[in-house]
């Protein structure tokens, strides 16, 4: 058994699919997680990762363990170290941690990582950059304008698609081959905010207007929905980033045996979002 947190995400729902498929028994955990949410026969659980003791019951029968931290649950002061008492307390050998490429280039602190690498678990760290859905936020204004708003307009960073990281999370969930590796996921090349609406444009069969938004609207923006230290390391990421989170990783065709897709491919694919 596979226990899932974040089950509902952009990452979780595809990991579930995919271990479904590969025949695992999945059990999805997430806070305001239905049983319409997921596929015919999963089993879900209601749970909070700030209140570890919520996920308790999720743990019965399981041995492995997909672990994914909310903005919310750092604002919270939640323990990544409580939660693993739990899940070790629980019977689970084995756990993924999705982390983020900010740790390794120093963007990020190390502080949900160390916990992981310190339990006496089997460890998994995935660390993307950043993720394609991410453009989600631009569907609103799609949809009612075709206007795409976005700073740093130029600035093209490997953006990856969620899909790919659920599929590297499901092979080192279920392959004790990834266990103590840590994989640094990105698409295939960099693409820019105005590249992204370009693509998007290109999907829809309709222009879309590019208005780049100064530092100081998106950081407001931003706000409303991320706690501030993470907003200003991203906005910095997103800014004036690193050649190392510029660079392309293996990691991803490495352990798939396959390129990872690219912001186009993503786009096509969720392209009813921006209709």
């Amino acid at each position: 058994m596979i226990v899932v947190t974040g089950a509902t995400g952009n990452v979780g729902q595809p990991l579930v699919r995919a271990l479904v498929k590969a025949g695992e028994q999945v059990t999805a955990v997430s806070r305001g997680i239905s049983a319409r949410d997921m596929p015919t026969g999963v089993r879900h659980h209601q749970a909070d990762l700030a209140e570890p003791e919520s996920l308790a019951p999720a743990l019965d029968g399981a041995d492995a363990l997909f672990l994914l931290t909310s903005g919310d649950f750092v604002s919270a002061g939640g323990s990544v170290s409580d939660v693993l008492d739990v899940a070790r307390a629980g019977g689970i050998r084995r756990v993924v941690l999705l982390s983020s490429q900010g740790v390794a280039t120093g963007s990020h602190p190390s502080t949900l990582e160390e916990p992981v690498t310190e339990s006496g678990l089997e460890w998994t760290l995935l660390r993307p950059g950043g993720f394609d859905s991410n453009t989600l936020q631009w569907a609103e204004m799609v949809r009612a304008q075709r206007t795409v708003g976005a700073p740093f307009a130029d600035v093209a960073l490997p953006t990856i698609d969620p899909a790919d990281i659920a599929e590297v999370a499901a092979a080192a969930l279920r392959d004790a081959g990834h266990v103590g590796r840590t994989y640094e996921l990105t698409g295939p090349a960099p693409v820019s905010p105005r590249q992204q609406a370009m693509a998007i444009a290109d999907a829809l069969g309709e222009p879309v207007r590019f208005v780049e938004q100064s530092r100081a609207e998106a950081r407001a923006q931003m706000l409303q929905f991320m706690p501030e230290p993470v907003v200003e390391a991203t906005l910095g990421i997103l800014g004036t980033p690193k050649a190392a989170e510029q660079r392309v990783s293996p990691d991803v065709e490495q352990v798939l045996g396959r390129p990872p897709r690219t912001f186009a491919q993503w786009a096509a694919r969720n392209i009813a979002a921006f209709k």
